[in-house]
């Protein structure tokens, strides 16, 4: 029998109280704060959830209300989702980069009545807002550090509520437990806002069922053990982070911890050293470019024995991955490698003690892929969507593929529609999107399949893969499928190229726009004593183009000849969530781009050489600016491919 069908475990809360009963001193979180890990055991951080959700039924919060949390991963947060998920309570994250008309849109349309902030620059975007935001009751601030002076009927401090709820208590005894006893599996769990590729984000309602039983069906399948270190850096208004984080940790016992701040997940993550890892796609490719420019600034012998050895270990992933025998040579001399790079290579990247990392929320490079498994890591993919609890399908141990995201969650059913869009069916599907009826119509099937938006395919074993946004399939105009993620991750495997954006639809040939990587071409700059003063003035000079042109050709090497990008140009700027170029999980909003580098576009297939792009630029507190970029276009003159244009 399931865990969201036994009445003790059927809600995150209970499954807190049944940790707390079973697991009472064993570690349940911790947090680092001023270079220090503080660890909470199960029973802690019960007492603590229970003493906020009182503070919160004293405030008058009361089933069926909604509570929102903005700021970077602190156990606070996640408690106060618990808390009010114990009152019979709505969870509502938001992303804490989110400019002011973001939070205002999410926040308004939830009807959020309590916000739970991190600090005084998360309180004072909330208070900016309070205007636009009828619902709002209470907002509960975590850290007291700059908020002495502040004068708000609404504000007070997450140690006074707790406070308040330990008064409330005295004077209602039994109220949490009842409150607690009255949830029930089909009762709303959180509401989490999809990334809006396609227009204003849609609120996912997923109920406490959707994400344990996604959740107990990982745990069915993967090596997941009680007491095993979990990270907690990705955003908590990604649904991943709360099927993960909460989900998964209160369904198996996982020790959630939450590094010291965004700036220190690198450092962290080494410490810890957890026993899993999910990261998104440009989480991998980040840590594969550091790599590379760490590998180019060594010594020659060094430089010659990473390469020698990562050389032998692709060689070795390639003849594993087709079934093919390994050679005793190759096996002896990858086992040496082990000694001399491949161990201290994980070592370096906290990846010594994983059993198991996944990649998802986008398609991974097989380059990168291959590369962090011929190291040695236990990398796979999966696939999921925010209306699924995050999770449909995945690689299991031994079937770990770059072209696929593996079979689906016992339980749960995938099949393909007559466009060849992926359908999903099973106990993770949401319950519809907030106040959007005819959204939620469009996206469920009488039969209850959810409509993924994704292309895909169905390979004989029966893996499922992932092509791209169905909306985004096309064609080149002499005939050849263009997926342009496809292209765009061919090309971001480069270290220094940070963004992509690929066009070919009904055009005669790939174009590009690329976003180079600062860091690692800002690294690479001063090897060469080239000065620059900004990501303008450095992607704006000839030595940069000729460093990109060199990486794009290397890519079309590996593209057949169709899709070889034959003229691209280097963006001026990054490509921003706050200018909407992008969504907050780094997604491209391709129909916005479209439009907004329409002018670019036109130049790149109207055979100019440069272009003068005038771009509307968005700050934090949602100022606005222009700037006026001249953008030089290059064309890759390829015989062979020019002849096959022609």
């Amino acid at each position: 029998m399931s865990l969201a069908g036994q009445a003790d475990t059927c809600t995150f809360p209970k499954l807190l109280a049944r940790n707390a009963r079973i697991w009472g001193e064993r570690p349940g979180m911790r947090e680092k704060d001023r270079g220090i890990w503080r660890t909470y055991t199960w029973r802690e951080c019960e007492a603590q959830v229970r003493e906020l959700a009182l503070g919160l039924a004293a405030l008058g919060f009361r089933r069926g209300d909604k509570l929102s949390v903005i700021g970077d991963n602190r156990v606070r947060l996640y408690w106060a989702q618990l808390a009010a998920q114990a009152l019979g309570g709505v969870a509502v994250p938001v992303y804490q980069d989110s400019i002011a008309a973001e939070l205002a849109y999410v926040l308004k349309h939830a009807d959020v009545a309590v916000v739970v902030a991190e600090d005084q620059e998360q309180a004072d975007k909330i208070l900016s807002l309070r205007g636009e935001l009828p619902a709002l009751r209470e907002l509960i601030y975590d850290d007291p550090r700059g908020m002495g002076g502040y004068q708000s009927d609404i504000l007070r401090s997450y140690a006074e509520t707790q406070s308040e709820g330990r008064a409330f208590d005295a004077n209602h005894p039994g109220r949490y437990d009842r409150e607690l006893a009255q949830g029930g599996g089909d009762d709303i769990a959180m509401i989490a806002y999809t990334s809006g590729t396609t227009g204003v984000p849609k609120g996912a309602m997923l109920s406490h069922r959707n994400l344990i039983a996604t959740m107990q069906a990982l745990a069915e399948v993967e090596d997941v053990r009680s007491g095993d270190d979990w990270l907690c850096y990705l955003p908590m208004a990604w649904v991943g982070d709360a099927a993960y984080t909460l989900g998964l940790g209160l369904v198996a016992g996982l020790v959630a911890s939450c590094p010291e701040g965004p700036e220190t997940v690198r450092r962290d993550l080494r410490e810890l050293g957890p026993d899993a890892l999910l990261a998104p796609p440009r989480i991998w490719e980040s840590m594969l470019s550091g790599l590379e420019v760490k590998a180019a600034d060594a010594t020659p012998l060094k430089r010659l024995v990473f390469e020698g050895f990562r050389a032998l270990a692709a060689r070795r992933e390639l003849l594993a991955s087709e079934g093919k025998p390994v050679p005793l040579a190759l096996a002896l001399a990858y086992r040496l490698g082990e000694q001399l790079v491949y161990r201290p290579v994980r070592d370096q990247l906290g990846l010594r003690n994983a059993r198991w990392c996944y990649s998802g929320g986008a398609p991974l490079g097989a380059d990168t892929f291959r590369f962090f498994r011929s190291f040695g890591v236990n990398l796979k993919q999966i696939y999921g969507a925010t209306e699924s609890s995050a999770l449909v399908a995945l690689q299991r141990d031994g079937e770990a593929d770059p072209n696929t995201v593996g079979r689906t969650l016992p339980g749960a059913e995938v099949r393909l529609d007559e466009r060849g869009e992926v359908l999903v069916r099973g106990p993770g599907v949401f319950r519809g999107y907030y106040k959007q009826e005819e959204a939620t119509r469009e996206a469920l099937t009488a039969e209850g399949w959810l409509r993924t938006g994704d292309a895909g395919l169905i390979d004989p074993r029966g893996h499922l893969a992932i092509i791209d946004r169905a909306k985004d399939v096309g064609k080149l105009a002499g005939g050849a499928p263009f997926a342009p993620q496809f292209v765009e991750n061919k090309l971001k495997y480069s270290p220094y190229i940070r963004e992509a954006v690929a066009f070919g639809d009904q055009r005669l040939f790939v174009a590009a726009m690329i976003s180079i990587d600062l860091e690692t071409v800002g690294s690479w700059a001063e090897r060469r004593g080239l000065a620059y003063t900004s990501f303008m003035d450095l992607s704006r000079k000839s030595e940069a183009a000729e460093l990109i042109y060199g990486e794009v050709v290397k890519c079309n090497a590996t593209l057949p000849a169709p899709l070889r990008v034959r003229r691209f140009l280097l963006l001026a700027k990054e490509l921003e969530a706050d200018d909407a170029e992008m969504t907050r999980t780094r997604k491209v909003r391709r129909r916005f781009v479209a439009q907004k580098y329409a002018p670019v576009i036109e130049a790149l297939y109207g055979g100019r050489d440069a272009v003068t792009l005038s771009m509307e630029i968005t700050y934090e507190d949602g100022r606005k600016t222009t700037m006026e970029t001249a953008m030089t276009i290059h064309e890759l003159r390829e015989p062979e491919a020019a002849g096959r244009a022609a």
